[in-house]
């Protein structure tokens, strides 16, 4: 088991800039290391962000966000950020990461990972 904790969400005027972290209780080494990010907005379904693989250093970005959005992890691989840049108002959500990938779906489906974070809130104003 894998516990999750996001921090870093708030509120900040369109154009600017967030930095979301995940630190996780335990190495993300586990089921190929690959922590992503989901972002829910209120009516909307869960919208896979970003996915980084520790095993393999790759990350993956939606297409939604990218050139905006990038994530990376620390030296320790127990916390992955999420950089957002150029924020926009359509990027208010609450921010959720994500970790223990099944490798039964798509990086972007939300089941197939066993461990979520409570989330995090961005508001773009």
């Amino acid at each position: 088991h894998v516990q999750l904790v996001e921090s870093g969400g708030g509120s900040v005027e369109a154009g600017g800039s967030l930095r979301l972290s995940c630190t996780a209780d335990a190495s993300t080494h586990t089921n190929g290391g690959c922590v992503a990010w989901f972002r829910e907005a209120p009516g909307k379904e869960r919208e896979g962000v970003s996915l980084y693989c520790t095993s393999s250093d790759t990350s993956t970005i939606a297409a939604s966000v990218k050139g905006r959005f990038t994530t990376s992890t620390d030296n320790n691989k127990k916390v992955v950020h999420l950089q957002m840049n150029n924020l926009k108002r359509e990027d208010s959500a609450t921010y959720y990461c994500a970790a223990g990938r099944k490798w039964q779906r798509s990086w972007y489906s939300q089941s197939d990972y066993a461990f979520w974070g409570q989330g995090t809130q961005v508001t773009v104003s």
